[in-house]
């Protein structure tokens, strides 16, 4: 019988798998998509955030525990479980060396990323080459891949795990098992259900984007918690980025982002301003941005910059809407320009220059007005200006199945003994809202490679279980 079965094809999946086969372990992996289109949301990824104590070839300074832990609190709101968060955190003080063994190779941060040396470790050619050198190492190594294999359906015995069911009735049966199948970002159903009806009767679910890959419909999770499965996280928690209104429904990936929202005002569609544009540094701020967007009129919102903004940000994919004069400006983007010009204009006024410095949390403020800027506040005054249309953009859900520090599925507080769990299945136990740039691989990593080795224990159990129950028959034969 095969040792560990994998169900999913991610970062997360593959750390558990090559885990897994480097114990020792038979591996079989279950993609759902084709090989093309393999890796899930980690192809589209970019770095990971590393705890260290001291410089170390592509990370600057030091980034300790404390701080990473205090970036985390902050921005979950107090909203996840400190002990696996720091687990997370000591993980990813160690696994560069695993991850370069197998193939993962880092660069310094391009220019438009410099703010974040410090603390995250940027893959060379992206997550797209993190994931087919996992593949290729995987193959190396000797674990089974099936691609365009979506599983269905996880037979459960008293919480163990006996076999997983494909989406053809294929029966795959396993010693052990790890479940790294991604969250339910991508299934629109569950995604109104969990969003609602806004207060005019229409569901905001549908106006968002996914990033992401469109195979994560989340069918383990709910058969899963439908099975008894313990769950954790608010399903309405994700990682909900502001992003370009033009991009594709699927894949659009980290070139749709919207990076200027520090450097200039964002509006909704009566033209009004709704949250403070300059509160903390954008890799600890950005993903908040995708949800206040959804909570917008129609969940859409502008971004507003002027010349001087140009070249301070990672430019996004497509170009902004262009013009000389605010009013032109709003009557192009579709905005009333009463309010528009009303509001720039009180903007403008508000603004306290001091000594700006987008790397620093300057003192460049507004005075008098709600919402706030609290850092990087200029005056939006030097033509040309450009407005960029934005969309809440789905990167993964934080709804999972709640687990310990062995990465076991839980049933009634239970540990399952053979099924285990990583990834965005698991992320809403250290995510429960918020995001920081980096730790969704940090997550999926560290717990990739908890339950990789938890499942080939387990695989090693079960089998000298099976020789002892042999024995015991062969001597009272």
């Amino acid at each position: 019988m095969l040792d560990v079965l994998v169900i999913g094809g991610g970062n997360a999946a593959l750390c558990a798998a090559l885990t897994a086969r480097e114990a020792g372990a038979s591996v079989l992996l279950l993609e759902s998509a084709p090989r093309e289109l393999r890796g899930g949301n980690s192809a589209h990824t970019r770095n990971l955030r590393c705890m260290h104590d001291a410089p170390q070839d592509v990370l600057v300074d030091a980034y300790p525990e404390e701080e990473y832990w205090q970036d985390l609190l902050k921005v979950t709101g107090g909203r996840t479980d400190e002990k696996l968060a720091r687990l997370v955190i000591r993980a990813s003080s160690t696994c560069r060396p695993w991850m370069v063994k197998h193939g993962v190779r880092f660069q310094p941060p391009l220019s438009g990323a410099l703010h974040v040396a410090r603390t995250n470790a940027f893959f060379m050619g992206g997550g797209k080459a993190l994931v087919n050198a996992y593949y290729r190492s995987a193959e190396k190594l000797g674990v089974q891949v099936r691609y365009e294999t979506p599983v269905d359906r996880i037979e459960l015995r008293d919480g163990r795990f006996v076999a997983a069911i494909g989406r053809d009735g294929e029966r795959f049966e396993a010693r052990s098992c790890v479940v790294a199948a991604g969250g339910f970002e991508s299934n629109r159903d569950w995604l109104r259900e969990a969003w609602g009806r806004d207060e005019r009767g229409e569901w905001p679910a549908d106006n968002f984007l996914i990033r992401g890959t469109r195979f994560n419909q989340g069918v383990l999770l709910r058969q899963l918690i439908d099975a008894g499965a313990d769950s954790i996280g608010d399903p309405s928690q994700s990682h909900c980025v502001a992003i370009d209104a033009r991009a594709p429904l699927y894949d659009g990936g980290i070139c749709t982002r919207i990076d200027c929202v520090s450097l200039g005002v964002v509006v909704n569609r009566e033209a009004r301003r709704f949250h403070d544009e300059g509160e903390d540094f954008w890799p600890k701020r950005y993903a908040i941005w995708g949800r206040l967007v959804a909570r917008q009129p129609g969940q859409i919102a502008w971004s507003i910059i002027d010349a001087k903004a140009v070249g301070r940000f990672m430019p996004p994919v497509f170009p902004g809407t262009r013009a000389d004069t605010l009013d032109d400006l709003a009557r192009q983007l579709g905005l009333p320009v009463g309010p528009f010009v009303e509001t720039l204009a009180a903007y403008n006024a508000a603004c306290r220059v001091g000594r700006f410095d987008h790397t620093t949390l300057d003192d460049c403020h507004t005075d008098g007005i709600a919402p706030p800027k609290t850092h990087w506040a200029l005056p939006i005054d030097t033509p040309p200006f450009y407005g960029y249309a934005l969309r809440p953009g789905i990167t993964f859900t934080y709804l999972g199945l709640r687990t310990d520090e062995t990465a076991a599925v839980r049933f009634a507080d239970q540990p399952s003994d053979n099924l285990f769990v990583a990834g965005e299945m698991m992320a809403g136990n250290v995510l429960g809202q918020g995001y920081t740039a980096g730790v969704g691989m940090s997550i999926g990593t560290a717990f990739g490679r908890i339950a990789g080795a938890g499942a080939a224990a387990a695989s090693r159990l079960a089998t000298a279980r099976n020789h002892t129950a042999k024995e015991a028959r062969h001597a009272f034969a």
